[in-house]
């Protein structure tokens, strides 16, 4: 019997999954930000539940997505570093899109009588030079709009920093992609998301069908453009700190749209995390070592809030311990919502809509990882691991042949700063293989060669 048939709340719950760009674990106050306040997502988790042992399958964007949007590992998709221009995509050995038929969380969710939407960066085709990619809406959804890495509807960002009097314009070749594009100040773009989202929702109520809807902000990505009033002394960790309080305090209104209503808050999840880790110099990993594009802890785990006050189990609920990554979302948002699973396909995550309601539960495989092809240096680290695999209490990394293993026990380092290899040969043996056989499992990109 799945959680739906044996719940009291309704069959197909309303979700809305907000996934943001380049944010660190410890970036949200709840998580320990104390340079900056979040309290619209801080309230999330005082009513819900958090999460500190959640993982997104990539320490960059582009597969980072396709592995929540498809609940696979992104290497299936040969989407393996955020998607570039046409040249640069095939120089790395990857996709110039995610094939449309991929097994989309939307897709299922719309043939099981969803109304579905996106709202914010795609970045799964459609950007640079990429301008033939599938439309947003050939991948399940029945409205999107998107920023200048997505192919449908876009807002394209103009620029004003403390004096200027004329905005400038960022991305500006996003033109070529397609007509339905307009202008905004980037530091009001999530409003933008949001506003559209909002008659989306009041829509779907009014023809009382569920919704779900991607909230995809890129607020906190590289370059900083917060409002002129919050720029400070300008330095790069100011901005990124005045555009994060920024988002949030966007946030507020589709927040209040759903809690203010009874329906809605009833039978409403919000889960919101991060793509991957900081940008180095801005946001902050908490306790973790690296940032995006590393392997470490702080390139791949996330903050993870869950809310939903008629179905979650638990409210202002810490859970430390459960271990689970993006590619289980789909899986366990499917039997949340008791949607069929599509045909002839086999999921890399796991069902565990108990542990996303609280209940505790880690998922029983381990967790692969590989790094974007073209980020064997980066931040200054000049050889970083090439692979890497998250069981149990353990983290191990080391290159594409199984040398150079680094074994670190997070349980008693999650700062990953005593490398355990030479103590625990069998560990090393066993997890090496298993990740090793994973890997050759995957489609190739071109790391090695790079």
């Amino acid at each position: 019997m799945t959680f739906a048939q044996e719940s009291d709340a309704a069959d197909q719950p309303n979700i809305v999954l907000v996934f943001i760009d380049d944010m660190g674990w410890g970036d949200f106050s709840c998580f320990g930000n104390d340079d900056a306040e979040t309290p619209n997502i801080d309230r999330l988790a005082t009513e819900g539940v958090r999460f500190e042992q959640f993982y997104v399958n990539s320490p960059i964007c582009s597969p980072s997505r396709t592995a929540i949007s498809t609940g696979q590992y992104p290497q299936r998709w040969r989407i393996t570093s955020f998607l570039n221009n046409r040249k640069d995509n095939q120089r790395r050995g990857m996709a110039q899109w995610l094939d449309p038929k991929a097994p989309m969380l939307a897709r299922s969710l719309h043939e099981a009588g969803y109304t579905t939407g996106h709202f914010g960066k795609w970045h799964m085709g459609g950007q640079r030079d990429v301008n033939e990619a599938p439309e947003i809406t050939e991948y399940g959804f029945d409205e999107s709009l998107t920023n200048f890495e997505g192919m449908g509807p876009k807002l394209l960002p103009l620029t004003l920093k403390p004096g200027q009097k004329k905005p400038g314009k960022i991305w500006g070749k996003a033109e070529n992609l397609g007509e339905g594009y307009r202008w905004m100040l980037r530091s009001e773009i999530t409003t933008g998301f949001v506003d559209a989202a909002i008659p989306f929702i009041d829509k779907a109520a009014k023809a009382n069908k569920p919704f779900y809807i991607n909230l995809w902000p890129d607020d906190v990505h590289a370059p900083f453009w917060p409002p002129v009033e919050t720029w400070g002394d300008g330095s790069k960790r100011r901005l990124y700190l005045s555009v994060l309080e920024s988002m949030d305090k966007q946030f507020g209104k589709l927040f209040d749209r759903i809690r203010d209503d009874d329906a809605l808050r009833d039978n409403t999840l919000i889960l919101v995390c991060s793509d991957n880790g900081p940008a180095q110099g801005a946001g902050e990993a908490g306790p973790f070592r690296g940032f995006k594009t590393h392997l470490y802890e702080g390139g791949v785990r996330s903050p993870l809030v869950v809310w939903g006050p008629g179905i979650a189990k638990k409210q202002n609920h810490v859970d430390k311990q459960s271990v689970f990554s993006a590619i289980d979302l789909v899986p366990t948002l499917l039997e949340l919502t008791n949607t069929p699973f599509p045909k002839d396909t086999t999921f890399d995550g796991e069902h565990l809509v108990n542990t996303l309601l609280g209940e505790g539960g880690s998922r029983d495989a381990p967790i692969f990882f590989r790094r974007p092809p073209d980020r064997d240096s980066f931040y200054g680290v000049e050889d970083l691991p090439d692979l890497a695999v998250r069981s149990s209490k353990w983290n191990l990394l080391c290159e594409y042949d199984g040398s150079d293993v680094e074994l670190y026990d997070l349980s008693t380092d999650p700062s990953e700063s005593m490398n355990l290899a030479d103590q625990h040969v069998e560990v090393v043996s066993e997890l090496t293989k298993s990740l090793l056989s994973w890997h050759q499992s995957m489609p190739p990109d071109n790391g090695p060669s790079l």
